[in-house]
């Protein structure tokens, strides 16, 4: 199946505030979030699904949001 998502991720990105809002729920510190959550994205074990104007990417036991239209990391959350 193709997945819209992984086509484009080389668009994903994030803010600031998303930065240090995903950092403190994941409880990560990495240099480059962007590049963590694309890891992530891209790994043959998430399970992505698109609800509404949000993509939600289950992986390793979190959540990563990522709006459909920017493609804008929104937030990511432990399960």
């Amino acid at each position: 199946m193709k997945c819209e998502l992984l086509d484009n991720l080389d668009k994903i990105h994030t803010t600031e505030l998303g930065i240090g809002r995903i950092k403190k729920n994941l409880d990560i510190d990495v240099d480059d979030v962007v590049e963590y959550c694309i890891e992530k994205i891209k790994s043959t074990d998430a399970k992505i699904e698109r609800k509404g104007k949000n993509w939600y990417v289950t992986i390793d036991g979190s959540i990563i949001t990522v709006n459909a239209s920017s493609y804008t990391i929104i937030t990511a959350h432990k399960i």
